[in-house]
């Protein structure tokens, strides 16, 4: 099906965690900012608290993000909600987030099993059905997801997924993907193997899926995508990606 979360030119430009390296990763401080430089799509990630609340942060321990121990699955959202750093909350609500940017479609890693039914049923409560597109590397917490949420919801593909598709681009074999899949998101390499090829690009889009490549910081890597012909970049760096999408005369916000 066609998916209401792609309507829109491409290739796509998506603020990395709000743009990682500024160092206020998945905060409301990050995601305004990226929103203020035009972006239009914000990768972001998701836990669940030990009272089920749907948080936005990527790792599952505070030591990184907020300079505390302690794991987010071990909090209450009240507990959660104390913790602070440079004076703001150092972790927000899957909720507050989608409710605060209503124009922003948000790509959305969901990082844990516990957190797959809370996120569903956030989103749903948000009406960002639309808006929303659901990852993980897991594929079967994709498959949960796919089975909660519908074939609305816009979900990516698992490692498994991806290794599929890899392996069929060059075999030529058929691959049917579940209705959900609107975009197979992949690194450019992982370790010593190339994931994408001229010819795994083809395949997807044969398919008639996008393909949105993460993490990519570096101007020229970003220009050689682009003249691949990928449908996404997402970068830490909002305005490297920014200033690159300008020069071809494709930042559009």
């Amino acid at each position: 099906m066609d998916h209401a979360y792609l309507d829109a030119p491409k290739p796509l430009a998506f603020a990395h965690r709000g743009g990682a390296a500024e160092g206020d990763e998945n905060t409301a401080a990050a995601f305004a900012r990226a929103v203020g430089l035009g972006y239009r799509y914000v990768e972001t990630d998701v836990h669940a608290t030990a009272d089920g609340v749907p948080v936005v942060i990527h790792d599952d321990r505070l030591d990184r993000v907020a300079g505390r121990p302690g794991r987010v699955a071990d909090l209450t959202w009240a507990d959660l909600s104390t913790v602070r750093v440079g004076g703001a909350a150092a972790v927000p609500r899957l909720d507050e987030v989608l409710d605060a940017w209503p124009q922003v479609r948000f790509n959305v890693d969901v990082k844990s099993d516990a957190v797959a039914e809370p996120a569903v049923a956030t989103v749903r409560r948000a009406g960002a059905e639309d808006r929303v597109l659901l990852a993980s590397f897991s594929d079967a917490r994709l498959a949960r997801v796919r089975a909660l949420a519908g074939p609305r919801v816009a979900t990516s593909v698992g490692r498994r997924g991806v290794a599929r598709l890899r392996l069929a681009s060059i075999t030529g074999m058929p691959v049917r993907l579940p209705e959900s899949v609107a975009a197979v998101q992949i690194p450019v390499r992982h370790g010593r193997f190339t994931v994408l090829t001229p010819r795994f690009l083809t395949y997807v889009h044969r398919l008639r899926r996008e393909v949105h490549v993460w993490t990519v910081d570096d101007p020229e890597e970003m220009r050689r995508l682009l003249d691949m012909g990928v449908d996404g970049i997402m970068t830490d760096r909002v305005e490297v990606l920014r200033d690159v999408y300008s020069a071809r005369g494709l930042w559009l916000s």
